[in-house]
Parts: structure tokens; C-alpha cells; sequence
């Protein structure tokens, strides 16, 4: 915790060295924590404005997916990506706060090991050299929880400052009044029913710091007004239920933490809820500027892509009317292979229209399957259908052509009691005939 605790303590020792009064040093030191933060917060306050102007798409999404929560959800986190918001990243700044209030705490709590870096070994009981010397001079030594603020006071004091300082160079007088309240004392939320009317200068002081965390509280509750106004709340009923219980629930805590830690705690808390609503009010207004801007050019690329996708409407119907239209390539990658697989099934049908076998056709050559088995010039109306004696419809059939050699052979065969043509023409030409010789 000391390496968190340390650098502000010594932040505040510089700025109470530097001011003199420490009521003012927690001031400025509220406002250089705020300076410190500046940029982390934001960034937070853009992320919710950004986040709050999608509410009306996420109520689009939401009544078209209402039924179905897990469909809403997916969308809902497509429409972040889209936009580039990180919805955690306005809650995760705005917890930076809480860590610096609680080292704040420690370094008002141990003003003399935190904030002026004092060896805990001289304080330390029974041998510490500064716990001898404040039991000597009847200082606190008891253990509390703000025995350190005690005993700064008690080492502060003019008669006593001297003598401690001899032991460590490293003590410095702090004077934790600031406008007549002793801001190292814790308020008493029962100091209405316990103060001594009749002495002012008793409880004037008192009523002050009774009056510190009553102030912050109510400081709290008019930084959440403001920034609801500046604000809206834009979600359904339960998120603007959340937001006012929210409302409610801050300036409590304020006021618990007020009556809880030292007076210098609740001017702390004061000083930051007046820087808050500042900052909140200046950056509300630049982002508003900014995000109107960004609005502005998102729309007038809509216009434009708008205007382009009705141009190329206009030039389709146009092509259409003329003939003219083209294959739209810059298509999804499943639509293109979708027009590849049919372009293909087109290439393969014409290459099978082309390589098919020619169809059968009437041809008068033809005999079964031998096309030219009559001669390629076959034509059976040449001689008025009867160059074969039969017309194509007579034509007898390839078996009954098949025996016609035989039964001519057969009517063509000489009797056995008649002479050949041989033998009517007496003998061959090729015997020898004497009276030729």
C-alpha cells in the first residue's frame, strides 16, 4: 500500500509547504488529481455519450428480437463492434476515483510516516526515540486510529517543534486549521445534541465541520442533477430506475464517508464534486460538438451512397431497356462460385450438344445400320420408284434378297435330257482343231 500511499503524501507535504495552509493544499491537491485524471475520464464521457446515442438502434434490436434474448445480445455486441464502443470502459475510469480517496485517507491519516516520510523505527514503542520524548512531554502515544494526527499537532507546537526536530530533520510543523474548523478532526454526527451553545468560539468550529459532510452530500446529489440534465437517460425503465436509486445512493455514501474519516476528507470530497460538475459541463458540451460533427459526415456519406446505389439503378433500367446489361462480378464470394458452377454446367452441356452423334435421319441408302449399303446417291424416285421393280414402300426384305440368287440358280438349272450351251456349240476354244492347222 506505501508504494500507492507514498507519492501522495509527499504531494501533499509539497503543496502545504507551497500554500501554508492546508485546507488549501487539499484543494489543490483535489484539482491536480483531477488534472491527473482528466484524460482516462474522458475518455469514459465519450464512451457513454456514444454508447447513450445508440439507444434508439438497440431499441429497434429490441423489439425485433425481443423474444429471443440471445439473437438481441449478439446484436447488440455487433452494433458495439461496429461502432468501436467498449461499454465497460465508462464504469473501469470512472473506479479511479475510489483507490485515490482511500490513499488520500492514509496520507491525512499518518501525516508523519506518509507525508513527511518520518522512520516508523522513531515512532515505534517502547525504544522509538520520538515515542520517549512524547511520553516524556505527556503527547499521545495511545494507539488510534488518528494517533498520528494528534501527534503531529502536538509535535507542531512552537514549545515542543525544537525539540522533536533534533531527532529528525524530516518533521515539519502542520497547522490543520483552515477557516477556524481543525480539518484533522473527525466531524460527530451527534454534535447538534451535544454542543455547548453557550460558548461560540466551541461550537461555531463544531457546527462547521458537522456542517462538511452534510455540504458534500448535498454537493453530490446536485452533480447528479446536473449531469441527468445534461445527460438523459435514455434506456428502458429499469435503467432509469438504476440511475435515479444511483442519484440517491451517492450523496449517502458521501455523507457516511464524511462523518467516517477527518474533516480534510470532506473538503476533499467537496472540492472534487465542484470540479466534477465543471469537467462534466465542459466535456459534455466539446463531445456534443464533436459527435454532431461525426453525425454530420456519417450522414452525408449515407446521402452520398444513397445517391450512387440510385444512380446505378437508374443506369440498370436504362441498360435493360437497350440491352445492354452486364454480369455483375463484384458480387459475395458464395455468388461467385454459384455463377462459376454454372457457367461450367453451361460449357459442359454445349460440348455434349456438340460431340453427340448425329441423329438418325431418314436416309434412302440406308439399310439398318449400314447408311450407305444402296450407294450414297440412292435416290428411289429417280426412275418413279421403280428402279428396283418395288417401290420403297415394296422393298423386300434383306433376307428375302438373300435367297433370290438361290431360286434363280434353281429355275436356271438345266434337265438332265437337255444339252448345255457348251455342248451345243461343240468344244472349247481352247482344244486343238486339225483343220485350223
Amino acid at each position: 500500500m506505501d508504494f500507492i500511499t507514498k507519492p501522495f503524501g509527499w504531494l501533499m507535504m509539497v503543496l502545504y509547504e507551497f500554500t501554508k495552509s492546508y485546507g488549501l493544499a487539499v484543494i489543490i491537491f483535489a484539482l491536480v488529481v483531477k488534472l491527473i485524471l482528466l484524460p482516462f475520464q474522458a475518455k469514459s464521457k465519450h464512451s457513454m455519450m456514444r454508447t447513450s446515442r445508440l439507444q434508439p438502434k438497440m431499441k429497434e434490436l429490441e423489439k425485433k428480437h425481443g423474444a429471443n434474448k440471445q439473437k438481441y445480445n449478439e446484436e447488440v455486441a455487433k452494433l458495439y463492434r461496429e461502432e468501436k464502443i467498449n461499454p465497460m470502459s465508462g464504469c473501469l475510469w470512472s473506479l479511479l476515483p475510489f483507490p485515490i480517496i482511500i490513499a488520500l485517507f492514509y496520507a491525512i491519516r499518518q501525516p508523519l510516516t506518509t507525508m513527511m516520510g518520518v522512520p516508523k523505527a522513531l515512532l515505534a514503542a517502547p525504544d522509538g526515540a520520538i515515542y520517549k520524548l512524547l511520553e516524556q512531554l505527556g503527547g499521545p502515544t495511545a494507539n488510534g486510529t488518528y494517533l498520528e494526527i494528534h501527534q503531529a499537532e502536538f509535535i507542531s507546537r512552537p514549545e515542543h517543534f525544537n525539540a522533536f526536530q533534533q531527532l529528525s530533520d524530516k518533521l515539519h510543523q502542520i497547522d490543520y486549521h483552515f477557516l477556524g474548523v481543525d480539518l484533522g478532526q473527525q466531524p460527530d454526527w451527534q454534535f447538534l445534541w451535544k454542543a455547548n451553545w453557550s460558548d461560540p468560539s466551541v461550537w461555531v468550529p463544531g457546527l462547521l465541520l458537522f456542517l462538511l459532510p452534510i455540504i458534500s452530500g448535498v454537493l453530490a446529489y446536485f452533480s447528479s442533477k446536473v449531469s441527468m440534465q445534461i445527460n438523459p437517460v435514455q434506456g428502458n425503465a429499469q435503467q432509469q430506475s438504476s440511475t435515479k436509486s444511483m442519484m440517491l445512493m451517492m450523496p449517502l455514501i458521501s455523507i457516511f464517508f464524511g462523518f467516517s474519516m477527518p474533516g480534510a476528507i470532506g473538503v476533499y470530497m467537496i472540492a472534487q464534486t465542484v470540479l466534477s460538475v465543471v469537467q462534466d459541463v465542459y466535456l459534455t458540451k466539446r463531445y456534443t460538438r464533436i459527435m454532431d460533427a461525426e453525425d454530420a459526415v456519417k450522414l452525408e456519406q449515407q446521402r452520398v451512397r444513397e445517391a450512387e446505389m440510385e444512380a446505378k439503378r437508374i443506369e440498370t433500367e436504362r441498360k435493360k431497356l437497350e440491352n445492354k446489361t452486364e454480369v455483375n462480378r463484384n458480387t459475395s464470394k458464395k455468388k461467385q462460385q454459384k455463377a462459376e458452377r454454372q457457367e461450367q454446367l453451361e460449357k459442359s452441356v454445349e460440348w455434349e450438344k456438340k460431340n453427340a452423334p448425329p441423329e438418325v435421319k431418314d436416309e434412302p441408302g440406308r439399310i439398318e445400320t449400314r447408311r450407305y449399303a444402296r450407294g450414297r446417291a440412292y435416290d428411289p424416285e429417280r426412275f418413279d420408284g421403280e428402279a428396283d421393280g418395288n417401290t420403297p414402300e415394296e422393298e423386300p426384305a434383306e433376307p428375302a434378297a438373300r435367297e433370290e440368287p438361290a431360286e434363280i440358280e434353281a429355275a436356271d438349272a438345266p434337265d438332265d435330257g437337255d444339252l448345255t450351251v457348251e455342248e451345243a456349240d461343240g468344244p472349247a476354244d481352247d482344244e486343238d482343231d486339225p483343220e485350223q492347222e
